[in-house]
């Protein structure tokens, strides 16, 4: 069983994209209040920004989708920006980690984008956690005037400058081609070193090259996120490859929510798989639950679902929040 200061963590999608208008978006805000209630140890965004009319590239991996894949709204469905819902979530919570998985970091300014994630981080006394891939859609490149093809090179250029100015003052780094030196940008994120890096993507050399340069954890994805576990030693030997320690660097496992006829999820069913995973090396998890839009009624789903998952890892209600980042 891990030790105390590496508990299996459990974050929840925050339901911040949906097929049709729902409306209002109070929903959103009560499921972020009662993960914060309840014990839950991230609340997760993702991200689109604009949508072409064709999703058809989902499914093709060699893009960045995923076999058998299926964009879930369809390209009017509505989709929030995840650091302003994060933002409004930070001012809703006060434990709960805020994360983006992921956030499509590259299609941002990045000098604005990382004062925009010190500014988050602060804010919420250092409980933010960046999840970045490239995505996979040309149209969305596209619309941001940015080329497609170099949306790995385009991110690698965004992490090299959000870590310059997260650690160093005055930061030097090179952008569009150009060195730029003596920026000054304060203040610096709350967590030592700056917003932890989670990189997700599937396990080829560009995205293992970027784990070992920049992250503090693997979000899984193609093949690997519906069987993470063979990627843990291939990471872990690629991070000792680099000099890198793999002790306290992040694997994150997607659960597959099972619902019964009624639509209502199946927790013993969702959370099977968790003993097992954990057993392997598995460091977080995250799911995405039909959370009642109710407060009372969320947080009651919510303190089910945190005690089954006390259950399978062996953690007690007095480590809720201090599970390390």
């Amino acid at each position: 069983m891990p030790s105390s200061a590496r508990l299996p963590r459990l974050g929840i999608n925050l339901p911040a994209y949906a097929r049709e208008d729902p409306g209002d978006w109070g929903h959103l805000l009560a499921c972020a209040r009662a993960a914060d209630l309840t014990g839950i140890d991230r609340v997760v965004v993702s991200d689109h920004v604009v949508y072409g009319g064709d999703q058809s590239d989902y499914a093709r991996p060699e893009l960045g989708g995923r076999v058998g894949g299926q964009q879930p709204t369809g390209p009017d469905g509505h989709w929030l920006e995840p650091l302003t819902v994060l933002s409004v979530a930070c001012g809703a919570t006060s434990r709960v980690r805020l994360g983006t998985t992921i956030l499509l970091a590259a299609l941002r300014r990045p000098v604005v984008l990382a004062k925009a994630l010190t500014t988050l981080d602060v804010l919420s006394g250092g409980r933010v956690d960046l999840g970045v891939g490239v995505g996979w859609q040309r149209a969305e490149y596209e619309a941001a005037g940015l080329d497609f093809a170099a949306r790995g090179q385009l991110l690698n250029e965004t992490l090299d400058i959000l870590q310059a100015l997260w650690r160093d003052n005055p930061a030097s780094f090179t952008a569009a081609g150009r060195e730029v030196s003596d920026i000054h940008c304060m203040p610096k994120p709350v967590q030592p070193g700056g917003v932890p890096v989670w990189v997700s993507g599937t396990f080829n050399p560009r995205v293992v090259s970027r784990i070992v340069r920049y992250g503090s954890g693997w979000i899984p994805w193609g093949p690997w996120l519906d069987d993470p576990v063979p990627g843990i030693p291939l990471v872990s030997a690629a991070l000792v490859e680099a000099g890198r320690d793999p002790a306290g660097f992040g694997f994150m496992a997607t659960l597959t929510p099972v619902l019964d006829g009624d639509g209502q999820a199946d927790l013993g069913a969702t959370f099977e798989p968790v003993g097992r995973l954990v057993a392997a090396g598995m460091t977080d998890f995250r799911v995405r639950l039909p959370v009642p839009a109710e407060l009372n009624h969320a947080c009651d789903f919510l303190g089910a679902v945190m005690d089954r998952f006390r259950l399978l890892t062996g953690r007690g209600p007095d480590s809720d929040g201090r599970a390390d980042s």
